[in-house]
């Protein structure tokens, strides 16, 4: 299982909310290249950029950052937030990112995303789940559809998606442990998929029941940021 942070990006600063509320926002570092290279010296090989200004505005804004680390360190970016458009796509791969990270417009305009996935490639692209309860929740989480999770990956795993990750907002950035059951229940339906867990880890248990499920990943944040779990216990995680 690989061990992926997240930097979360607010006016260029690396950020974390919670439950996805803006207003609940704390800033840990005004340098996020800083913050990636700590990541790379641990050992980290991936990396979860998430571009919050974007995914409020509906269109890239901090692929400067995204640029920055992907040209000073050697992890593989998976970048999202505001993407939108075939030029945003673009932006994004130029700029560094391994894989572009969709959400929303794979929700509101599927046709739009599968002429992407034939243009770049699908796996290119890895698909957000975000959920709350089992609806898929869109634009930086401020709406929620009717549209069932387990639909919604089942549907783009027939498209060719190859890499999916999901988000339980109820428990993002509240350290209280992730969806496990939820996750479970992923799985069962699509033994074969690559199944990225993100929110809610807090520990490294958390991490090895993860592993244990048989998650090919998971992304980790305020648990890191808040001191929850070094650097150092990651490096020597059996991933």
């Amino acid at each position: 299982m690989q061990i992926i942070p997240a930097i979360d990006i607010i006016e260029g600063k690396c950020v974390r909310l919670t439950e996805g509320d803006y207003a609940q926002k704390k800033i840990y570092n005004e340098n996020p290249l800083e913050v990636a290279l700590e990541f790379q010296d641990a050992g980290i090989q991936r990396l979860h950029l998430v571009d919050l200004d974007g995914a409020k505005a509906g269109k890239v804004i901090n692929w400067k950052v995204l640029d920055q680390i992907a040209s000073k360190t050697s992890l593989a970016i998976d970048f999202g937030g505001g993407i939108k458009e075939q030029d945003d796509v673009r932006i994004v791969l130029e700029s560094g990112a391994i894989w572009a990270t969709v959400g929303s417009v794979a929700v509101k305009n599927k046709s739009a995303l599968l002429q992407w996935m034939q243009l770049f490639g699908a796996e290119r692209f890895l698909l957000g789940a975000d959920v709350k309860g089992e609806a898929i929740a869109i634009g930086g989480w401020l709406e929620t559809t009717t549209l069932n999770i387990y639909d919604y990956i089942a549907d783009y795993l027939n498209e060719g998606i190859v890499q999916i990750f999901c988000t339980d907002i109820s428990k993002d950035g509240k350290l209280e442990g992730p969806s496990i059951e939820l996750y479970k229940n992923i799985l069962q339906k699509n033994p074969n998929m690559q199944l990225i867990a993100s929110g809610g880890v807090s520990s490294i248990k958390d991490l090895e029941s993860l592993q244990s499920i048989g998650c090919s990943g998971a992304i980790v944040g305020k648990a890191i940021y808040e001191g929850n779990i070094s650097l150092n216990e990651l490096t020597n995680f059996n991933f």
